[in-house]
């Protein structure tokens, strides 16, 4: 009897078991999906930022990522990674991803934009994913032969979950419990000479959240001991770490693992209504963006309501229409065109309201750009003491600026050749380099293109708008910048001098420009904090011979490198920017205008015949041919005109500022005929999306790239209006000011907006903090279909800052759609 009854129940137990189906489905994109479930398995290729591996989303957030064999128990963005082995392969028939991958990756390993150097071990595995019951799934990693002993009890894998939607949630392992801290908390310990936070817990089986229902998730073991760490004890920009090593002797199933994501079956993600967060002028278009679940098609009642003294006052209602999928996401749209009326407003949808926002024929006038101006490039100026009122921004930096570089690849993609050192040797001291010129955001460093680009884009705004504000003295002979402090100087002009006080320095020193000047160690690349703090600050003293100093200096060791490189196409394009600088300097400082104009004519001399990028020579031929008015130049200019036509994608907006002084007439209408076909082209692949712009997400955020489209739209409207209406020029400006995809639709430029931006990836980022008028990158893609813009301070490809087009672009895009027309 007792025999029969466990015969009918374990029937019933594989009666059950054959009937229970996953729900986790793959979908036509590769990935598993289930109502308020996806699982991808290295869909993304950035280890070192976070997002590659096995990921969960759930409840349409990434709460995991990085699910992949590490070397480290907490790695950081220079420790080794593994390097994939073609595209995952992806298995209808046993409904599982799985993807092999190997150490080291070559293509890092000593070289590359950041060299990882890489110890001497070579294994390859694979790890596959694959859905069981209900909305769990099975991790398992197969290594191809057992791990090198000195190696057992290292390799491991490593499973990370998002830090700050965890801050103050709970976790169960085990018989143990605690909360996820704000901050990593000690004590430290020792895991084969990597020194971490000790892990919160130890067991079998990890519960995530087990108070929230939409975060809930369970992490079991069948093959050893989990571990939960806090990344950040050793790299501040660290995660939680779910980490199990590796068994000695192990390759089957050397780790498998079952997690079961907690999911509301009636679960949708909630509509989004997108909007400009500043706002609208009466005659501008406004389109309104509503993002839902793909699954939900209705359109419900938008409601507009102005506000009042007595509170809100609804204006008027609209029935979305429409605009059909793109990414993971149903879209409709309503248009607002026709409401002229100045006032504030906000909209309603489903009960949900989105931030104010205001309608005026002066709403870009004031708290738009000035924040870039007024704040952010203050704060980035570099060999300056910069003030607020009671605060110090940050003290006087590098005054020790720079030796010149050893030759060798460094990081962050400077390289020294051995042919460019110039009159100096690696180490020698260059002068003229402790002036000027502005940290590139949170990195310190000071990039030609970034000095150049920042540069030019105010020279243009001061070319085309008159820009003339003054809200901050800059005193170069002292070295200080206090911001709110007015002077009497054109706040724009004195920056413009800051940029080329660096870029001319170096230019007269080195006989060239040069490649950038950046710190020489990790340590220092990494600092969060005071920039003055990053080196001892100390001065040569130039009675010294090269590389040495007085018994009461400290070490020349920390002093900055400045690189050289020979790049013609580059050159080009700094000539050009230095000829732009001479002409709206020509009457403000006639000295630095010549300066400046001499040595663009000399680089544009030496690089042009050995120039291969047609963008780069045009760009220079017009902007010097604007500043000489040379007929030389201007011919050759014109004698490009087959190769403009064809790409005039690429040399439209550089060429449109030249076209008055340009006669020739067969060469203004191919050019215009070019044109007219570009600009159509653009507005059908506007239309591929909900936004109104081109927009292709990728990895990075998209939005230092829509400004600069937006940008350059403005140049090919101001040469032909008649082709260039300036509907893509404002959508890229209401693209960056929160009408961009997924939840989080706040302005990118920090300070700006009823939402915006404030923890960014700047000087500032450990204080979770922002500098008004700095502009993020932005939404970023989650491979292959989640938009997402998190509040990190350490997601470079989010929310970093940047110079030389990132500040700027959005700068002069605001003024641009500040113009009374």
């Amino acid at each position: 009897m007792i025999k029969w009854m466990v015969a009918v129940s374990c029937l019933a137990l594989m009666a059950g078991t054959a009937a229970a189906e996953p729900n986790l489905k793959l979908n036509d994109k590769g990935y598993f999906e289930a109502p308020g479930l996806n699982v991808t398995v290295f869909a993304d290729i950035y280890p070192d930022g976070h997002q590659t591996g096995v990921t969960v989303i759930q409840h349409g957030v990434r709460v995991a990522a990085n699910g992949d064999l590490r070397l480290e128990p907490s790695p950081g963005q220079w420790s080794p990674m593994p390097a994939g082995d073609g595209q995952p392969v992806v298995d209808a028939t046993t409904n599982s991803v799985s993807q092999a991958l190997h150490y080291p990756d070559e293509t890092k390993n000593r070289k590359g934009f950041n060299p990882i150097d890489y110890p001497d071990l070579n294994f390859s595995y694979k790890v596959r994913v694959t859905p069981l019951e209900g909305n769990s799934f099975r991790v398992s990693v197969d290594l191809d032969k057992p791990l090198p002993r000195d190696w057992e009890g290292k390799v491991g894998f490593n499973f990370e979950l998002f830090p700050t939607d965890l801050f103050g949630k709970s976790w169960l392992m085990d018989d143990r419990s605690g909360i996820f801290p704000r901050q990593a908390n000690g004590g430290m310990s020792d895991d084969h000479g990597q020194t971490i936070t000790a892990p919160l817990a130890k067991g079998h089986s990890l519960t995530v959240a087990p108070e929230s229902p939409l975060q809930r998730m369970t992490i079991q073991s069948q093959t050893g001991e989990l571990e939960l760490l806090d990344g950040r004890g050793n790299v501040n920009n660290g995660w939680y770490i779910v980490r199990e090593v590796t068994r000695p002797g192990a390759t089957k199933d050397a780790i498998t693992w079952t997690i079961t994501p907690n999911v509301d079956p009636d679960w949708r993600y909630k509509p989004i209504v997108q909007v400009s967060q500043v706002g609208y002028r009466p005659d501008q278009a406004k389109t309104i963006i509503i993002e839902q679940d793909k699954r939900d098609t209705q359109a419900d009642p938008l409601i507009l309501y102005q506000l009042t003294e007595t509170g809100r006052v609804e204006v008027a209602r609209y029935t979305p229409k429409p605009w059909g999928q793109f990414l993971r996401y149903n879209y409709l749209t309503a248009d607002l065109t026709a409401v002229k009326t100045p006032g504030m407003y906000l909209l309603a949808y489903r009960g949900a309201d989105t931030g104010t926002f205001r309608i005026a024929d002066d709403v870009y006038d004031r708290h738009v750009w000035q924040p870039t101006l007024e704040y952010f490039l203050p704060v980035q100026m570099c060999h300056m003491l910069v003030r607020e009122n009671y605060r110090t921004w940050h003290g006087l930096d590098h005054q020790d600026d720079a030796r010149m570089a050893q030759v060798g690849n460094h990081f962050d993609g400077y390289d020294q050749g051995a042919d460019t050192l110039t009159k100096y040797k690696p180490g020698d001291r260059v002068p003229g380099l402790a002036s000027g010129g502005w940290h590139d955001a949170g990195d310190y460093d000071l990039r030609v293109e970034s000095q150049m680009g920042t540069v030019w884009l105010l020279s243009k705004m001061v070319e085309e708008f008159g820009l003339n504000y003054d809200a901050t003295t800059i005193d170069e002979a002292k070295k200080e910048a206090d911001i709110h402090r007015p002077d009497g100087q054109n706040d724009a002009i004195q920056q413009i001098e800051h940029g080329l006080l660096s870029v001319l320095g170096g230019y007269k020193a080195l006989g060239r420009t040069y490649r950038g000047i950046i710190e020489p160690t990790l340590e220092q690349y990494t600092l969060l904090g005071d920039i003055s703090t990053q080196t001892d600050n100390l001065d040569y003293d130039p009675a010294l011979k090269s590389g040495e100093r007085t018994a009461t200096t400290s070490s020349l060791t920390d002093d900055r490198w400045v690189f050289t490189e020979d790049n013609p196409n580059r050159e080009l394009g700094t000539a050009a920017q230095l000829a732009t600088a001479s002409r709206v300097l020509k009457t403000a400082n006639p000295q630095m205008s010549a300066d400046a104009l001499s040595a663009a004519q000399d680089i544009y001399a030496r690089a042009y015949d050995r120039a291969t990028d047609l963008q780069a020579r045009v760009f220079v031929l017009s902007e010097l041919a604007q500043t000489t008015q040379d007929a030389a130049i201007l011919k050759r200019l014109v004698a490009l005109k087959p190769e403009i036509v064809t790409h005039i994608d690429q040399t439209g907006a550089m060429l449109a500022s030249a076209m008055p002084l340009i006669k020739d007439k067969r060469f203004i209408n191919d050019v215009g005929a070019a044109v007219k076909t570009y600009q159509a082209k653009l507005a059908d692949e506007a239309t591929k999306t909900p936004y109104g712009v081109p927009y292709v997400p990728y990895i990075w955020g998209a939005g230092w790239q829509i400004q600069e489209f937006g940008v350059q739209q403005y140049f090919f409207r101001k040469a032909w209006p008649q082709y260039t209406p300036d509907t893509l020029q404002m959508e890229a400006l209401n693209f960056v000011l929160g009408v961009h995809p997924g939840e989080n639709t706040e302005s990118f430029a920090s300070g700006v907006g009823a939402k915006s931006a404030t923890t960014a990836y700047g000087a500032n980022r450990a204080d979770w903090s922002y500098i008004p008028g700095g502009v993020i990158s932005g939404t970023a893609l989650i491979r292959p279909d989640l938009p997402e813009l998190k509040t990190w301070p350490y997601f470079w490809q989010q929310t970093e800052y940047v110079m030389g087009g990132g500040e700027t672009n959005y700068m002069f895009l605001v003024l641009a759609a500040a113009q009374k027309r």
